[in-house]
């Protein structure tokens, strides 16, 4: 298939997202908060010189409370409709190549994880649920397509 995706960790359940969406993985140093803005988008960060939206990526999934991130928690920064983000994630695992289609997912996946995978692939590292950026920027509240 030789479309490559990053794979990586919310909530105990392995991810991957393509990495045509995915701009840098890094470490976050700290978070201002932004009054008024949806419990999952967590603040603001920089991130050499540019401002980035850091959203809790398990609370805008709707499978945790938001929680600020302790410093050093890694991130994937992601590119959506022009604007940065960084998805603070559980753990980063790496880039693997796709060895599948997306496919259904046997059961149910669960709350808030159906609106936003695309269904189970095989990748060189493992079974992972892909991830569709934009219902995952949209948060828990939205209504899945």
């Amino acid at each position: 298939m030789n479309e490559l995706v990053l794979v990586f960790t919310i909530a105990g359940r392995r991810v991957a997202l393509r990495t045509a969406d995915v701009y840098s993985v890094v470490e976050i140093d700290g978070v201002t908060p932004i009054p008024g803005a949806p419990g999952y988008v967590l603040g603001l960060s920089a991130l050499r010189s540019i401002t980035i939206t850091v959203v809790d990526a398990a609370a805008a999934i709707g499978v945790a409370p938001p929680a600020m991130p302790e410093r050093g928690a890694r991130a994937a920064i992601v590119d959506h409709e022009g604007h940065r983000f960084a998805l603070v994630v559980d753990d980063i695992d790496d880039v693997a190549e796709l060895h599948s289609r997306p496919a259904p997912v046997p059961g149910e996946a669960g709350p808030g994880w159906q609106r936003v995978s695309e269904g189970l692939v095989e990748t060189a590292r493992g079974p992972a649920l892909l991830l569709t950026l934009a219902a995952v920027l949209s948060g828990p509240d939205a209504i899945a397509a």
